[in-house]
């Protein structure tokens, strides 16, 4: 069971925000976090993001991915709208940043993310959102517009006791290094991109 075990106010540069940390026990170094914008409405469908950490894309900006670009909308969104990032320990998809590098390198032999994965002898994708599903019923929330274009998350909403209310997309506009992967997250794992970018 997952309880919080510490939480502060954090001031950044999209504002502040209440930060929440996760775990069933207070010594774990890697909780599970919720980042709440101050001006939440949890009476009302709750803006909500599921986000799952990428050290690679979000502290040192790769351009093989847009999680970065991602947190940083979702953050400021959030902000200005008011609602959660419920920010998971799951780097890589949950593979772990030693498995993650040794995929890119198999990447750099021409594999594609999922190929890479899968000739490590990993899933194509290990996360569970059950886990942010928890955090939410923790924190109370009834109902959530979800930002996402990823159906499985979706698909762990509808399957739990909040109700989903609406998705609101978060696309990235694709870049030459990461043209490759966001083709295998529409082809593959089906995710929600367009031809013409829908931007929060």
């Amino acid at each position: 069971m997952l309880k919080i075990q510490a939480e502060s106010n954090v001031p950044t540069e999209y504002g502040e925000f209440r930060m929440i940390a996760f775990a069933e026990d207070q010594d774990d170094w890697m909780p599970h976090m919720a980042i709440v914008a101050k001006n939440t409405n949890f009476s009302e469908p709750v803006n909500v993001r599921f986000h799952s950490e990428c050290i690679t894309g979000e502290v040192f900006h790769s351009k093989k991915c847009e999680c970065g670009q991602q947190l940083d909308r979702a953050m400021k969104f959030i902000q200005e709208n008011g609602g959660i990032i419920v920010y998971l320990r799951q780097e890589g998809r949950n593979i772990g940043i030693i498995n993650k590098l040794k995929a890119y390198a198999l990447q750099e032999q021409g594999f594609d993310t999922v190929e890479a994965n899968l000739k490590l002898g990993l899933p194509a994708d290990d996360r569970n959102f059950d886990v942010a599903i928890e955090i939410l019923n923790i924190l109370n929330v009834k109902s959530v517009n979800l930002l996402t274009n990823n159906p499985e998350k979706l698909k762990f909403v509808k399957e739990s006791n909040i109700l989903l209310n609406k998705r609101i997309p978060l696309q990235m506009d694709s870049t030459k290094e990461s043209e490759s992967y966001l083709k295998v997250k529409k082809d593959y794992f089906g995710h929600l991109l367009d031809d013409q970018n829908e931007i929060v």
